[in-house]
C-alpha cells in the first residue's frame, strides 16, 4: 500500500502539482547588478577559507546549470569545501540584444567579474570554472587578458577541435560552401536564436530521452529521487534563454566553420583577435565520450593548443553534456577532479 500511495502522489505531482520536489536554489546575495552582468555570491554556513571561485555559465542557459538541485549542485559542493563561490547571471536575452558578441563577455563582462571577485578577497587570485560555451568564454578571456588575477581555468565540455566532433561534420561542410548564409540570414531576421528555438533544439538533441520519458515515469513512479532528477532537467530546459544574433554568428563562423579554437587564433571581429597561446594559468579540461555536443576528443585537443599555459590537462569523465557538470555521478568524478586540480594549481606561480 505504501508504494501505491507514493506512486499516486508522484503521478499527481507530475501531472497537476508543482512537481515531486520543490525548487531549492542555493541562497545568494548581489555584489552588483547591471544588464547581463548580475554578479551573485552564494551564501554558506561554512566559513570561507579557500580561494574564491567564479562560475561562468554559457549563454542560452540559466545559472541553474551549476545549482540544479540538492545533491546535484556544484555550488553547494564548493561551498561545503569552504570556497567562496560567485556566478555571473546574464538574465534574459531578447531581440534588443542582437548586437551582443563574444567581445562583450571576453573583454568586459567576465574580466570585470574576475577583478571584482579578487577585490572582494583582498587581491586573491580566482579559480574560474566554465561549462560548455562558458568554458570557451573563460579560456578566451584568460588568453585575451593574461594580466587578470586568475589562478586557474576549468573548462567542462568545451570543444577545441570541431574535426573531432562527428556531429559538426555536415554543418561545417555546408557552411564552408555557403559562407554561412543559412545561419546569417535567419539570425539577422530573428535577432539571434530565440529561446523557444533553443529549448526545442535541446529537446531534439535529447530525442532519445524525450521519447523514453513516459516509460521512464511509469517504471519509476515509486522512485521519487529518480523523478526529481528528471524534473530538474525538464525545468532547466524549459527556462533556457536565447542567443544574441551576433554571438551566434561568431560561434558559427569562427568556432565551427573556421575551427579557430583549434588553429589557436580566434578572430572575433576586426581588431579583436585572441591568441590562445597567451593563456598563462593552469587549465583543466573535462570531457566525456557520451557528450554528443562536445565529444571527449574535441575537448582533449585543447591540451595541444594551450601551449603557453602553466599546465594543461585533460581528464575524461562519465556523463552527458549536462551530466558532467550536474549529473548524479559528478560528485565522485568531475567535482573531485576539479578539487584536486585546484589544490595543485594553488601551488603554481604564474
Amino acid at each position: 500500500m505504501a508504494e501505491v500511495s507514493i506512486a499516486l502522489r508522484n503521478l499527481w505531482a507530475l501531472s497537476f502539482g508543482d512537481g515531486v520536489e520543490p525548487r531549492e536554489p542555493t541562497p545568494s546575495t548581489t555584489v552588483y547588478d547591471e544588464p547581463h552582468r548580475h554578479l551573485r555570491r552564494y551564501q554558506s554556513e561554512v566559513p570561507a577559507t579557500g580561494k574564491p571561485v567564479l562560475l561562468v555559465p554559457p549563454l542560452a542557459v540559466t545559472i541553474a546549470c551549476y545549482d540544479l538541485r540538492p545533491g546535484q549542485s556544484l555550488v553547494r559542493f564548493l561551498l561545503d569545501a569552504g570556497r567562496p563561490v560567485y556566478v555571473i547571471d546574464y538574465g534574459e536575452i531578447t531581440y534588443s540584444d542582437r548586437h551582443l558578441g563574444f567581445e562583450e563577455w571576453t573583454e568586459d563582462i567576465v574580466p570585470a567579474a574576475i577583478r571584482r571577485v579578487s577585490e572582494e578577497h583582498d587581491g586573491e587570485t580566482v579559480d574560474v570554472i566554465g561549462w560548455s560555451f562558458g568554458g570557451t568564454i573563460s579560456v578566451l578571456t584568460a588568453a585575451s587578458h593574461p594580466e587578470l588575477p586568475i589562478s586557474s581555468v576549468t573548462a567542462v565540455g568545451t570543444p577545441f577541435d570541431q574535426r573531432r566532433n562527428p556531429g559538426s561534420t555536415v554543418p561545417r561542410v555546408i557552411g564552408q560552401v555557403t559562407g554561412g548564409r543559412e545561419v546569417v540570414v535567419p539570425t539577422r531576421l530573428l535577432g539571434g536564436i530565440p529561446k523557444y528555438l533553443v529549448r526545442a533544439g535541446f529537446r531534439v538533441q535529447a530525442f532519445d530521452r524525450e521519447i523514453k520519458k513516459p516509460l521512464f515515469i511509469a517504471r519509476n513512479l515509486t522512485d521519487t529521487e529518480a523523478l526529481a532528477r528528471m524534473q530538474s532537467v525538464d525545468r532547466f530546459m524549459a527556462e533556457m534563454p536565447g542567443y544574441p544574433g551576433r554571438f551566434y554568428r561568431q560561434v558559427w563562423r569562427s568556432l565551427m566553420v573556421r575551427n579557430e579554437m583549434w588553429t589557436g587564433t580566434v578572430r572575433l571581429a576586426p581588431g579583436t583577435t585572441i591568441e590562445l597561446s597567451n593563456l598563462r594559468c593552469p587549465v583543466l579540461l573535462l570531457g566525456s565520450r557520451r557528450d554528443v555536443l562536445a565529444p571527449a576528443g574535441s575537448v582533449a585537443a585543447g591540451v595541444e593548443v594551450l601551449t603557453g599555459a602553466a599546465s594543461a590537462r585533460f581528464v575524461e569523465v562519465p556523463g552527458s553534456h549536462l551530466g558532467m557538470i550536474a549529473g548524479p555521478q559528478a560528485r565522485e568524478t568531475s567535482w573531485v577532479a576539479i578539487t584536486e586540480f585546484h589544490a595543485e594549481a594553488s601551488l603554481v606561480r604564474v
